[in-house]
């Protein structure tokens, strides 16, 4: 078993991700060493993203995640997906094994491991899903996996909510939304799988007529952890989850598949508290 390991994320903006102190802190409790380095590329196209990838192989990454705007873009790039992966065509961590590429969803198994009580304990029913990219696949597998009955997906990008709602393990379980407030009406929950809310934007993508405390609301953007969408939710007494809970169990996946070792996520989670104090200190 190595004693270090070379990981990082690539993506944009990613300069104040809490990756590095996650990663960095659980391989020191392992009493290993971690090196994860921020690989900010914005606008890079396919010639770009393979350059980085090959890169990560030649020069010994265990591995990287893969985060906005890339998830989907990698796809076509790998060796090799994971049955998750490949079903959703979105891929967030890129494990580097024999000179091969493997692609893995850590956002989906996160998201499950995040949002499972919460689920459990709200009435069964509809759950809006506000974005059909990257992260917002994801998220719809995690949903099917903890036993959703109806996913409503709306993307101002119709054609990505329909493609996402026609695929394998989704078909039959995910409609269309013609609007958010179509999405949002009667829901038992919602999820904002979009970077609206994250810094600078002070936006929410859902009216605050919208939200009540007979609903259950979350956020996958972390920075900021308290985005204008959590805070009007709380208010009316809604039952909310950040970005918190997703960002420190898809880390925690992506740390174990890098290594083989099984990372703590309480160690993760006051890496990732740290980074965000220290944030909005500065």
């Amino acid at each position: 078993m190595p004693k270090s390991f070379l990981t990082g994320l690539i993506g944009a903006p990613i300069a104040h991700s809490a990756a590095p102190a996650m990663h960095e802190q659980a391989a020191h409790a392992l009493g290993v060493r971690c090196h994860y380095h921020l690989i900010e590329v914005a606008g890079a196209d396919r010639d770009k993203l393979r350059a980085l990838l090959d890169g990560a192989c030649l020069l010994g990454f265990a591995g990287v995640n893969v985060t906005y705007p890339y998830k989907e873009a990698v796809v076509a790039l790998l060796d090799e997906l994971s049955p998750d992966a490949a079903a959703m065509g979105a891929v967030n961590t890129v494990v580097v094994r024999d000179n091969r590429l493997i692609g893995y969803n850590t956002d989906t198994t996160g998201f499950a491991r995040a949002a499972a009580d919460l689920v459990a304990a709200s009435p069964q029913g509809s759950v809006a899903l506000i974005g059909a990219g990257g992260v917002g696949k994801a998220i719809a597998f995690a949903l099917a996996k903890l036993g959703v009955a109806e996913l409503r997906i709306f993307d101002t990008d119709r054609a990505k909510a329909e493609n996402l709602a026609g695929l394998p393990g989704l078909r039959g379980r995910a409609v269309v939304a013609d609007s958010v407030q179509a999405a949002a009406k009667g829901a038992a929950g919602l999820v904002n799988a979009t970077p609206v809310g994250m810094l600078p934007s002070r936006d929410s993508p859902v009216l605050e007529t919208l939200l009540h405390g007979g609903l259950w609301v979350a956020d996958a953007v972390y920075y900021p952890l308290w985005t204008p969408l959590l805070i009007a939710a709380k208010a009316t007494g809604a039952r909310v989850m950040t970005g918190r809970e997703l960002a420190i169990h898809q880390a925690a996946d992506a740390f174990e598949l890098f290594t083989g070792l099984k990372p703590s996520t309480d160690v993760m989670g006051k890496a990732f508290d740290r980074v965000m104090s220290e944030t909005r200190a500065g």
